[in-house]
């Protein structure tokens, strides 16, 4: 009698610390958080902010597609409005890279000096900013339809000391054109995103003053493991923000909290298999969404017409 009481008090025991272990793993994926979030999006599913970009309703339509010629790892993605193409950079062999809208590949440029690059994104005509993530820079760049190479330390730089460096640094890139805003992703430990006013400077007769802002608050209501990607939807002054670990895009209204989500888990959005590791996210005027994935795995996601 007196082991069958002691195995009952083992195997409380066990079961206690298996649900300990998962309320573990729960909070450290942000799993609770997660959950409430999409209850809250089926109950309140009419009531969304009409300026809303509805990620739920989209679906894929190239899934997995890979980038031929191309075998080192993409990072990043940025939307070319007047080119109608997408750029991506490989930090391993340091280029940048000219996609298609069909994740074909264009154009290679070397890139020289530029550290750990591992994001770019557009400005304006012929103007980009490209991250060195381990050194915490912001290089602006220039190209156009000669360009094959470009040399970090002949071009306008910004650098930032903020938290640790290393690989967890500058991840993601957005840019806000009406208001000169750009904004970057850490990617964790603490995950952030900062505002960035002033670069890249683009007027010479104003003097060269910056501003680095972010938002705790919004930061600490993001339920995902890190941030690889950012993008800024102009019409809706909303901001996207792509998680590799949390296999999820999140939409941010202008107040930075999240209002609706894409999941990039197999089954969801038409998905057969979960983006590995989802690592740029980009959307042209249209509001299609573009999506890269290591090692070199290309994604298009759109909403289907409506009847």
């Amino acid at each position: 009698m007196r082991d069958i009481f002691t195995l009952k008090r083992l195997m409380l025991a066990l079961a206690a610390l298996l649900l300990v272990l998962l309320g573990l793993v729960a909070q450290e994926f942000r799993l609770f958080e997660r959950a409430w979030f999409n209850l809250q999006q089926w109950q309140q599913a009419d009531q969304l902010d009409p300026n809303s970009l509805r990620l739920g309703d989209y679906e894929v339509e190239i899934e997995a597609k890979v980038i031929a010629g191309l075998d080192d790892d993409v990072s990043a993605l940025t939307y070319d409005p007047d080119r109608n193409s997408l750029f991506t950079v490989t930090n391993q062999k340091a280029q940048l890279i000219e996609l298609s809208l069909d994740g074909e590949l264009l154009r290679r440029i070397d890139l020289h000096g530029f550290g750990d690059a591992e994001a770019v994104e557009y400005i304006s005509k012929g103007l980009y900013v490209i991250t060195d993530e381990r050194r915490q820079r912001l290089i602006k760049v220039q190209i156009d339809d000669d360009t094959r190479e470009l040399h970090a330390d002949v071009k306008q730089q910004l650098s930032l000391s903020l938290g640790s460096t290393g690989n967890k640094g500058f991840e993601g890139l957005a840019y806000d054109a009406a208001g000169q805003r750009l904004f970057v992703a850490k990617e964790r430990d603490p995950m952030r995103i900062f505002e960035i006013h002033g670069f890249p400077h683009r007027d010479p007769d104003q003097p060269f003053a910056v501003h680095v802002l972010d938002d705790q608050q919004r930061d600490a209501g993001l339920f995902v493991r890190d941030l690889s990607s950012l993008q800024f939807d102009e019409r809706s002054g909303h901001l996207l923000a792509l998680s590799d670990e949390s296999r999820l895009v999140l939409e941010l209204n202008t107040q930075g909290k999240p209002i609706s989500s894409l999941s990039l888990l197999r089954g969801r959005n038409g998905l057969t298999q979960s983006v590995p590791q989802g690592e740029g996210i980009a959307m042209d005027h249209q509001g299609v969404l573009y999506l890269v994935s290591e090692p070199n795995l290309f994604y298009r996601f759109s909403k289907p017409a409506q009847p």
